[in-house]
Protein backbone atom coordinates (compact mmCIF):
# COMPACT_ATOMS: atom_id res chain seq x y z
CA UNK A 1 0.00 0.00 0.00
CA UNK A 2 2.44 2.61 0.79
CA UNK A 3 4.33 1.54 -2.29
CA UNK A 4 1.06 2.39 -4.22
CA UNK A 5 1.21 5.59 -2.97
CA UNK A 6 4.73 6.05 -3.27
CA UNK A 7 4.25 5.62 -7.28
CA UNK A 8 1.19 7.72 -7.15
CA UNK A 9 3.13 10.40 -6.02
CA UNK A 10 5.97 9.68 -8.53
CA UNK A 11 3.17 9.53 -11.59
CA UNK A 12 1.77 13.18 -10.42
CA UNK A 13 5.53 14.74 -10.27
CA UNK A 14 5.94 13.61 -13.54
CA UNK A 15 2.84 14.44 -14.84
CA UNK A 16 3.05 18.36 -13.19
CA UNK A 17 6.43 18.33 -14.90
CA UNK A 18 5.52 17.03 -18.43
CA UNK A 19 2.65 19.54 -18.48
CA UNK A 20 4.83 22.65 -17.31
CA UNK A 21 7.41 21.60 -19.79
CA UNK A 22 4.17 22.05 -22.91
CA UNK A 23 4.68 25.72 -23.74
CA UNK A 24 2.18 27.32 -26.79
CA UNK A 25 3.79 30.16 -29.09
CA UNK A 26 1.07 32.86 -29.34
CA UNK A 27 0.88 34.57 -32.39
CA UNK A 28 3.54 37.14 -33.33
CA UNK A 29 5.92 36.01 -30.86
CA UNK A 30 9.04 33.83 -30.88
CA UNK A 31 10.67 32.13 -27.66
CA UNK A 32 14.63 31.64 -27.89
CA UNK A 33 15.62 28.40 -26.37
CA UNK A 34 18.64 27.52 -24.55
CA UNK A 35 19.95 24.15 -24.48
CA UNK A 36 22.49 24.02 -20.92
CA UNK A 37 22.96 27.68 -21.70
CA UNK A 38 23.76 27.73 -25.32
CA UNK A 39 21.21 28.60 -27.78
CA UNK A 40 19.40 25.66 -28.76
CA UNK A 41 16.51 27.04 -30.84
CA UNK A 42 13.77 29.78 -31.91
CA UNK A 43 10.06 28.65 -31.28
CA UNK A 44 7.71 30.33 -33.84
CA UNK A 45 4.13 29.77 -32.84
CA UNK A 46 2.30 26.90 -32.19
CA UNK A 47 2.94 24.02 -29.48
CA UNK A 48 6.46 22.95 -28.04
CA UNK A 49 7.49 20.66 -25.20
CA UNK A 50 10.91 21.40 -23.84
CA UNK A 51 13.28 19.52 -21.93
CA UNK A 52 12.93 19.38 -18.01
CA UNK A 53 15.91 21.05 -16.62
CA UNK A 54 18.29 20.87 -19.87
CA UNK A 55 16.13 23.50 -21.70
CA UNK A 56 14.73 26.63 -20.94
CA UNK A 57 13.35 29.54 -22.35
CA UNK A 58 15.88 32.47 -22.95
CA UNK A 59 13.77 35.52 -23.78
CA UNK A 60 10.22 35.89 -25.06
CA UNK A 61 9.76 37.95 -28.17
CA UNK A 62 7.37 39.89 -29.72
CA UNK A 63 7.59 39.91 -33.35
CA UNK A 64 4.93 43.32 -33.93
CA UNK A 65 5.70 46.78 -34.18
CA UNK A 66 6.91 48.77 -31.54
CA UNK A 67 6.63 52.17 -30.72
CA UNK A 68 9.53 53.33 -28.08
CA UNK A 69 8.74 57.66 -27.47
CA UNK A 70 12.30 58.92 -26.20
CA UNK A 71 12.49 62.17 -24.08
CA UNK A 72 13.82 65.17 -25.14
CA UNK A 73 17.09 65.17 -26.29
CA UNK A 74 19.69 68.76 -26.16
CA UNK A 75 20.83 69.50 -29.34
CA UNK A 76 23.02 72.44 -30.33
CA UNK A 77 22.13 73.34 -34.46
CA UNK A 78 25.03 74.98 -36.76
CA UNK A 79 24.15 78.77 -35.69
CA UNK A 80 24.72 77.69 -31.98
CA UNK A 81 20.83 78.02 -30.91
CA UNK A 82 20.54 74.99 -28.51
CA UNK A 83 17.08 73.41 -28.50
CA UNK A 84 14.97 70.27 -26.94
CA UNK A 85 13.99 67.54 -29.48
CA UNK A 86 12.36 64.43 -28.77
CA UNK A 87 11.76 61.40 -31.26
CA UNK A 88 9.43 58.53 -31.61
CA UNK A 89 11.27 55.08 -33.39
CA UNK A 90 8.96 52.70 -34.77
CA UNK A 91 10.86 48.92 -35.13
CA UNK A 92 10.33 45.73 -35.65
CA UNK A 93 11.99 42.44 -34.37
CA UNK A 94 12.88 40.43 -37.22
CA UNK A 95 15.39 38.00 -36.06
CA UNK A 96 14.58 37.09 -32.11
CA UNK A 97 18.27 35.56 -32.17
CA UNK A 98 20.46 37.83 -32.70
CA UNK A 99 17.81 40.32 -30.75
CA UNK A 100 18.62 38.11 -27.30
CA UNK A 101 22.33 37.77 -28.27
CA UNK A 102 23.29 40.35 -30.26
CA UNK A 103 23.53 43.31 -27.92
CA UNK A 104 22.52 44.63 -24.08
CA UNK A 105 19.24 46.37 -23.38
CA UNK A 106 18.40 46.93 -27.04
CA UNK A 107 16.04 49.95 -26.61
CA UNK A 108 18.69 51.89 -23.86
CA UNK A 109 20.99 51.22 -26.90
CA UNK A 110 18.33 51.94 -29.76
CA UNK A 111 18.03 55.47 -28.01
CA UNK A 112 22.18 56.50 -27.39
CA UNK A 113 22.17 55.64 -30.64
CA UNK A 114 18.55 57.84 -32.14
CA UNK A 115 19.99 61.16 -30.06
CA UNK A 116 24.01 60.58 -31.17
CA UNK A 117 22.42 60.23 -34.51
CA UNK A 118 20.32 63.25 -33.77
CA UNK A 119 22.71 65.33 -32.22
CA UNK A 120 25.25 65.04 -35.78
CA UNK A 121 22.39 66.04 -38.03
CA UNK A 122 20.70 68.77 -36.08
CA UNK A 123 24.68 69.87 -35.77
CA UNK A 124 24.93 70.51 -39.99
CA UNK A 125 21.95 72.76 -40.26
CA UNK A 126 20.96 76.01 -38.91
CA UNK A 127 17.80 76.86 -36.97
CA UNK A 128 15.76 77.84 -39.23
CA UNK A 129 16.56 74.83 -42.06
CA UNK A 130 16.01 72.40 -38.52
CA UNK A 131 12.61 73.58 -38.23
CA UNK A 132 11.09 73.14 -41.96
CA UNK A 133 13.44 70.12 -42.48
CA UNK A 134 11.43 67.49 -40.75
CA UNK A 135 11.09 64.95 -43.13
CA UNK A 136 15.16 65.15 -43.98
CA UNK A 137 16.05 64.92 -40.54
CA UNK A 138 13.22 61.84 -40.19
CA UNK A 139 14.83 59.60 -43.00
CA UNK A 140 18.71 60.42 -42.27
CA UNK A 141 17.95 59.06 -38.76
CA UNK A 142 16.14 55.98 -39.95
CA UNK A 143 18.67 54.83 -42.70
CA UNK A 144 21.65 55.32 -39.80
CA UNK A 145 19.57 53.48 -37.33
CA UNK A 146 18.21 50.58 -39.77
CA UNK A 147 22.14 50.07 -40.93
CA UNK A 148 22.87 50.26 -37.55
CA UNK A 149 20.68 47.96 -35.74
CA UNK A 150 20.36 45.25 -38.73
CA UNK A 151 23.35 43.42 -36.37
CA UNK A 152 20.76 43.45 -33.37
CA UNK A 153 18.28 41.73 -35.54
CA UNK A 154 15.97 44.94 -35.35
CA UNK A 155 14.40 46.88 -38.72
CA UNK A 156 13.98 50.37 -38.47
CA UNK A 157 10.85 51.10 -40.11
CA UNK A 158 10.49 55.03 -39.54
CA UNK A 159 11.48 58.09 -37.01
CA UNK A 160 9.39 60.93 -36.08
CA UNK A 161 10.76 64.11 -34.80
CA UNK A 162 7.60 64.66 -32.33
CA UNK A 163 8.59 68.03 -30.48
CA UNK A 164 11.03 70.64 -31.63
CA UNK A 165 11.52 73.53 -28.53
CA UNK A 166 13.88 76.03 -29.34
CA UNK A 167 14.80 78.53 -26.44
CA UNK A 168 11.85 80.90 -25.30
CA UNK A 169 13.61 84.22 -26.20
CA UNK A 170 13.71 82.60 -30.22
CA UNK A 171 10.02 81.29 -29.60
CA UNK A 172 8.96 84.88 -28.72
CA UNK A 173 11.56 86.46 -32.03
CA UNK A 174 9.37 83.66 -34.09
CA UNK A 175 6.65 84.72 -33.13
CA UNK A 176 6.82 88.06 -33.40
CA UNK A 177 8.23 87.79 -37.13
CA UNK A 178 4.63 85.40 -37.65
CA UNK A 179 2.74 88.16 -36.25
CA UNK A 180 4.71 90.54 -38.78
CA UNK A 181 4.32 88.20 -41.69
CA UNK A 182 0.88 87.52 -40.87
CA UNK A 183 -0.13 91.64 -41.20
CA UNK A 184 2.25 92.41 -43.95
CA UNK A 185 0.08 89.33 -45.85
CA UNK A 186 -2.84 91.11 -44.67
CA UNK A 187 -1.92 94.31 -45.96
CA UNK A 188 -1.02 93.15 -49.29
CA UNK A 189 -4.68 90.99 -49.39
CA UNK A 190 -5.91 94.91 -48.49
CA UNK A 191 -4.35 96.11 -51.37
CA UNK A 192 -4.97 93.55 -53.47
CA UNK A 193 -8.38 93.84 -53.04
CA UNK A 194 -8.68 97.37 -53.13
CA UNK A 195 -6.73 97.47 -56.97
CA UNK A 196 -9.13 94.97 -58.02
CA UNK A 197 -12.27 96.83 -56.34
CA UNK A 198 -10.48 100.06 -58.90
CA UNK A 199 -9.95 97.76 -61.94
CA UNK A 200 -13.59 96.64 -61.68
CA UNK A 201 -14.77 99.72 -61.43
CA UNK A 202 -12.77 101.43 -64.32
CA UNK A 203 -13.54 98.40 -66.67
CA UNK A 204 -17.34 99.31 -65.56
CA UNK A 205 -16.62 103.38 -66.77
CA UNK A 206 -15.31 101.74 -69.48
CA UNK A 207 -17.51 99.55 -71.07
CA UNK A 208 -20.62 101.97 -70.20
CA UNK A 209 -19.00 105.05 -71.90
CA UNK A 210 -18.14 101.95 -75.09
CA UNK A 211 -22.01 100.98 -74.84
CA UNK A 212 -22.90 104.91 -74.86
CA UNK A 213 -20.81 105.52 -77.78
CA UNK A 214 -21.96 102.37 -79.82
CA UNK A 215 -25.61 103.62 -78.64
CA UNK A 216 -25.09 107.23 -80.04
CA UNK A 217 -23.18 105.83 -82.77
CA UNK A 218 -26.18 103.32 -84.10
CA UNK A 219 -28.61 105.97 -83.89
CA UNK A 220 -26.96 108.06 -86.45
CA UNK A 221 -26.78 105.19 -88.47
CA UNK A 222 -30.10 105.05 -88.06
CA UNK A 223 -31.45 108.24 -88.45
CA UNK A 224 -28.66 108.78 -91.60
CA UNK A 225 -30.51 105.36 -93.01
CA UNK A 226 -33.54 107.18 -92.48
CA UNK A 227 -33.12 110.09 -94.34
CA UNK A 228 -31.50 108.13 -97.12
CA UNK A 229 -34.94 105.54 -97.54
CA UNK A 230 -36.77 109.28 -97.45
CA UNK A 231 -34.38 110.72 -100.30
CA UNK A 232 -34.57 107.39 -102.40
CA UNK A 233 -38.53 107.31 -101.78
CA UNK A 234 -38.83 110.85 -103.23
CA UNK A 235 -36.26 110.23 -105.86
CA UNK A 236 -38.16 106.87 -107.09
CA UNK A 237 -41.74 109.21 -106.50
CA UNK A 238 -40.09 111.39 -108.92
CA UNK A 239 -38.95 109.05 -111.57
CA UNK A 240 -42.28 107.10 -111.09
CA UNK A 241 -43.65 110.44 -112.00
CA UNK A 242 -41.50 111.31 -114.68
CA UNK A 243 -41.77 107.86 -116.24
CA UNK A 244 -45.65 108.00 -115.67
CA UNK A 245 -45.59 111.50 -117.91
CA UNK A 246 -43.54 110.26 -120.66
CA UNK A 247 -45.91 107.18 -120.94
CA UNK A 248 -48.46 110.08 -121.51
CA UNK A 249 -46.70 111.34 -124.13
CA UNK A 250 -47.87 114.86 -122.75
CA UNK A 251 -48.35 117.76 -125.34
CA UNK A 252 -46.15 121.01 -125.76
CA UNK A 253 -49.38 122.83 -124.10
CA UNK A 254 -48.94 120.66 -121.39
CA UNK A 255 -45.51 120.75 -120.28
CA UNK A 256 -45.99 124.37 -120.57
CA UNK A 257 -49.09 124.17 -118.09
CA UNK A 258 -46.98 122.37 -115.69
CA UNK A 259 -43.90 124.59 -115.87
CA UNK A 260 -46.52 127.56 -114.92
CA UNK A 261 -48.03 125.48 -111.65
CA UNK A 262 -44.26 124.88 -110.67
CA UNK A 263 -43.64 128.82 -111.65
CA UNK A 264 -46.69 129.01 -109.29
CA UNK A 265 -45.42 126.75 -106.04
CA UNK A 266 -41.90 128.86 -106.53
CA UNK A 267 -43.05 132.35 -106.71
CA UNK A 268 -44.94 132.08 -103.32
CA UNK A 269 -43.45 135.02 -101.87
CA UNK A 270 -40.24 133.06 -100.75
CA UNK A 271 -38.04 134.21 -103.52
CA UNK A 272 -36.97 137.44 -104.27
CA UNK A 273 -35.31 136.97 -107.73
CA UNK A 274 -37.06 134.49 -110.33
CA UNK A 275 -36.20 134.15 -113.92
CA UNK A 276 -39.00 133.08 -116.07
CA UNK A 277 -38.07 130.99 -118.93
CA UNK A 278 -39.42 132.49 -122.75
CA UNK A 279 -41.33 129.42 -123.17
CA UNK A 280 -43.60 130.12 -119.68
CA UNK A 281 -43.87 133.93 -120.62
CA UNK A 282 -44.84 132.90 -124.11
CA UNK A 283 -47.74 131.02 -122.05
CA UNK A 284 -48.51 133.39 -120.17
CA UNK A 285 -49.06 135.88 -123.05
CA UNK A 286 -51.55 133.22 -124.95
CA UNK A 287 -53.39 133.22 -121.54
CA UNK A 288 -53.78 136.98 -121.59
CA UNK A 289 -55.18 136.86 -124.79
CA UNK A 290 -57.14 134.44 -124.30
CA UNK A 291 -58.82 136.35 -121.28
CA UNK A 292 -59.15 139.36 -123.18
CA UNK A 293 -61.15 137.75 -125.97
CA UNK A 294 -63.62 135.91 -123.64
CA UNK A 295 -63.98 139.47 -121.61
CA UNK A 296 -64.87 141.08 -124.92
CA UNK A 297 -67.48 138.24 -125.95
Amino acid sequence: MPFLIFLGIIVFIVLIIVISNVKVVPQANAYVIEKLGAYSATWSTGLHVKVPFIDRIARKVSLKEQVVDFPPQQVITKDNVTMQIDTVVYFQITDPKLYTYGVERPISAIENLTATTLRNIVGELELDHTLTSRDLINNKIKIILDEATDAWGIKVNRVELKNILPPREIQDAMEKQMKAERERRARILDAEGEKQGQILVAQGHKEAAILQADAIKESKVREAQGEAEAILTVQKAYADALRMLNEAAPTDKVIQLKSLETFEKVADGKSTKIIIPSEIQNLAGLVTSIKEVVDTK
